[in-house]
């Protein structure tokens, strides 16, 4: 039976890069276990693995074929694995840093339309995770909503709206219920036939829940939350892409517990910020006390809070530091808070001798 590639969102731009190399498959990756994959083309589904030539070119780790991502394949005669020979240019990707890694990337999912972050109205609540979610969301190149789920256990839903306001402008904001079915025309008006949708966020907010309320049957594996601290434990344990009766893809993400930014679309995330900063006297301004600081004047008139501008600042040093050395941290940091070893020498010489005088 030969299968139409629409189902899986098959666009005319794939279509297109694909028919410059017409001898080779046309497939989408749905799922990775470790080093092979899981695609599906015309013929159907199958195992796959990275041809060596495409191993040896492949430096970067987020270039590595991701479930979302479209591929071009050799099936072979001696076993039932197809071998991917080439990944074709994405449109949009979601990554993160790999923990311990430095600078090293790890796709999450990629050609994505929108990227769906869960969070939920229990003990997950967290307005600065969110941020940091949203930061890497913009950054992809897909479009973000806000997805808050267990609305039926918050009878304070307007105060933590309220509370979410600065951080999700621009942002579309979606309250539901996998248990009573509260908002999920909102959910369903994103998950058009070939649209791809990832579902993001912490372990235990209900991701594998709201996508098995989606698909009308409890296909996914889900877990409760620890009842001592209101923390999810993890259900989900690898990426997949999975396609919905009402023709939507989706693809289920492992939560995840820490989530270190690899790039960010800051002027996205933090809008407000960074539009506040280009009215400062100076443009290099560090918003840290410096005269004519339009950031600082917000933050005393009330326009900006004190803890957003602290969120964006450890959001921007994070990436700042990420990948350098102890000695090269420390060195930035003394850069960043004296002006260089030279200034910070000349701080300490006038607090000893201030301290001599006493």
């Amino acid at each position: 039976m030969t299968i139409n590639l629409t189902t899986y969102g098959l666009t005319n731009y794939f279509e297109d890069l694909a028919q410059a190399t017409p001898e080779l498959t046309l497939a989408r990756i749905i799922s990775q276990h470790r080093d092979l994959y899981q695609v599906v083309s015309e013929q159907g589904q199958q195992l796959a693995q990275v041809s060596g030539k495409l191993n040896y070119q492949l430096t970067d780790p987020t270039s590595y074929p991701a479930v979302g991502d479209w591929v071009l394949m050799t099936a072979t005669s001696t076993t039932d694995q197809a071998v991917i020979d080439q990944v074709l240019p994405r449109q949009s990707l979601l990554a993160r840093s790999a923990a311990g890694t430095g600078r090293q990337g790890q796709a999450i999912a990629a050609n994505l339309t929108t990227i769906f972050i869960c969070m939920a109205l229990n003990g997950d609540f967290n307005v600065r995770r969110l941020e940091r979610y949203l930061t890497m969301a913009w950054d992809s190149g897909a479009t973000p909503v806000v997805v808050l789920t267990k609305v039926d256990l918050c009878p304070v839903l307007d105060a933590k709206m309220a509370l979410l306001a600065d951080s999700t402008m621009g942002v579309d904001v979606i309250s539901c219920s996998a248990k009573t079915g509260a908002g999920f025309d909102a959910v369903n008006a994103y998950l058009l036939p070939g649209k791809t949708v990832a579902f993001i966020g912490s372990s235990g907010v209900g991701k594998s829940t709201l996508i098995n309320h989606l698909l009308g049957t409890e296909a996914l594996l889900t877990k409760t939350i620890r009842e001592d601290d209101a923390k999810g434990r993890h259900a989900t344990t690898a990426r997949q892409l999975i396609v919905l009766p009402q023709g939507g893809l989706v693809i289920d993400t492992p939560g995840m517990r820490e989530l270190q930014l690899l790039s960010g679309n800051f002027d996205q995330s933090f809008a407000d910020v960074t539009a506040l900063a280009k009215n400062c006297k100076f443009r290099d301004c560090q918003h840290q006390g410096e005269p004519g600081c339009a950031v600082q004047a917000a933050i005393a008139t009330g326009e900006l809070s004190a803890d957003r501008l602290a969120s964006y600042q450890k959001l921007q040093q994070e990436l700042a530091y990420q990948g350098l050395t102890a000695r090269e941290r420390e060195n930035a940091k003394i850069e960043r808070l004296f002006g260089g070893k030279s200034a910070m020498k000349q701080v300490v010489k006038q607090v000893r001798q201030k301290n001599k005088r006493r």
